[in-house]
């Protein structure tokens, strides 16, 4: 039996994942930035399912999800970093807050979970990281720039790491999904503020 730490189990993906981890038998411990989102697979799978409040871009709340989930099972097997969200704007449109947020979000909180799970992986010998990211980090759409940076940053990272930890018997997996009928295009989406006419 398998134990998954899984980042943004509100909906779409880690919603998915999550419940297939659970229905498989597996443990898994599911995070949202509202919790009561995911309290219902806690309570389907006791013992099994914890809930657990996440904003990936604040480092006392990966540190609290940290220590609980390493209190409550021990290790984890497997860390999916989901969380994150679109961006379409322009690369001349969009603000210096709306990219500071999206990289917040989508790259430098990926990287501030694996950080944090990587010291209990290392004194095992094991575990997997699987990332997720984008098509868009290849395709490079237009309105799209940043979103496929955060994307490909995260690729780029998710690389390097995977050299530097194959050697200690952690794995890393990048997953690049293209469209799928999730809220990714309505809720997950945000819209630039600035909008100039020639794009």
């Amino acid at each position: 039996m398998a134990t998954w730490f899984i980042t943004g189990c509100s909906t779409g993906f880690g919603r998915a994942l999550a419940e297939t981890v659970l229905a498989g038998g597996d443990n898994a411990i599911v995070t949202a930035r509202d919790p009561a989102k995911v309290a219902d697979l806690e309570e389907q799978y006791p013992g099994r399912a914890l809930a657990l409040v996440l904003d990936v871009t604040k480092p006392e709340q990966i540190d609290e999800a940290t220590a609980r989930a390493l209190d409550g099972f021990g290790n984890v097997d497997v860390l999916v970093n989901n969380a994150g969200y679109g961006y379409r704007g322009a690369v001349e449109e969009a603000t210096s807050e709306e990219i500071e947020a999206l990289f917040a979000t989508n790259l430098f909180g990926p990287i501030n979970v694996m950080k944090a799970f990587l010291p209990s992986m290392r004194k095992r010998g094991a575990g997997m990281i699987v990332n997720i990211s984008s098509m868009g980090a290849r395709t490079h759409s237009e309105g799209s720039g940043y979103y496929a940076s955060t994307k490909a940053g995260l690729e780029a990272v998710t690389g390097s790491l995977a050299k530097e930890v194959a050697p200690l018997g952690i794995k890393t997996m990048v997953v690049e999904p293209g469209s799928f009928r999730t809220d990714f295009s309505s809720r997950s989406l945000v819209e630039g503020q600035v909008r100039l006419s020639d794009y």
